[in-house]
């Protein structure tokens, strides 16, 4: 009977054993993918957040371009309307000066050569 008891323990301590070496052996390997995981994770986010800067780098590009073009039209648009202005306004002022050299006064006069002089009579009216 002694031995049969103590082969019972002996086989309680075995099986005791592998359970712990088992046991350990799986924390090891839990471990292990709980490390890889978090790698993984790290790996996603780094890939994420570069897909997400480089996204609003071509965001902000397109912007620009957009803000470029839109400045441009707007000065070309108020370039054309300071040209049709002033293309008015000189059509205005020569206007303006033929009308004010015409009413401003007018010139009369008259001449006559006589024998070996000149007789000139002129009369400027001014309103």
């Amino acid at each position: 009977m002694d031995t049969q008891n103590s082969e019972k323990a002996a086989i309680k301590i075995q099986s005791w054993w592998r359970g712990n070496m088992v046991r350990r052996t799986l924390l090891h390997a839990a471990l292990r993918a709980w490390v890889i995981q978090c790698w993984w994770r790290s790996m996603q986010a780094k890939t994420l957040e570069q897909r997400r800067r480089l996204a609003l780098r071509l965001y902000t590009c397109q912007e620009w371009a957009v803000v470029k073009v839109q400045a441009q039209v707007r000065m070309w648009q108020a370039r054309r309307r300071f040209l049709q202005a002033r293309q008015a306004a000189c059509i205005i002022q020569s206007h303006w000066r033929c009308h004010t050299s015409q009413s401003r006064g007018l010139i009369r006069g008259r001449y006559e050569v006589k024998a070996s002089r000149l007789e000139l009579d002129i009369e400027i009216l001014l309103t």
